[in-house]
């Protein structure tokens, strides 16, 4: 079992940035490829960021590739996503989500634990 819990959500204006965080519990943190979606009000929930479990390899829809940054701190349980150059059209509740012993993944299926999520507005 793995509880995530995100922060870093708020309001920025276009142009701006922002860090947002996610917590995992657990002993096997290590083990679990981490990624981060986000859904807008009407929308599906769609695919961010991911990092495998090793840390080694990173994956970035083509709309934030470029711009969005994604890590995650193994002494710490934490995966952040930095996000910078925020258009309007970034604006939505991004979530942190897990699924152990996958080298990849990016769709909302595959992966079996989520956060509550947090909101992120970005201004024009």
């Amino acid at each position: 079992q793995v509880q995530l819990v995100e922060s870093g959500g708020g309001l920025v204006q276009a142009g701006g940035s922002l860090r947002l965080s996610c917590a995992a519990s657990g002993r096997t943190f290590s083990r679990y490829t981490m990624g981060w979606f986000r859904q807008a009000p009407g929308k599906e929930r769609e695919f961010v960021a991911a990092i495998s479990w090793f840390g080694d390899k990173t994956y970035y829809a083509d709309s934030v590739k470029g711009r969005f940054t994604i890590s995650r701190d193994y002494a710490k349980n934490t995966v952040d996503l930095q996000m910078n150059s925020l258009k309007p059209e970034d604006t939505a509740v991004y979530y942190c989500a897990a699924v152990r012993d996958t080298v990849v993944a990016m769709l909302p299926r595959e992966y079996d634990y989520w956060g509550q999520g947090t909101q992120v507005t970005v201004s024009s």
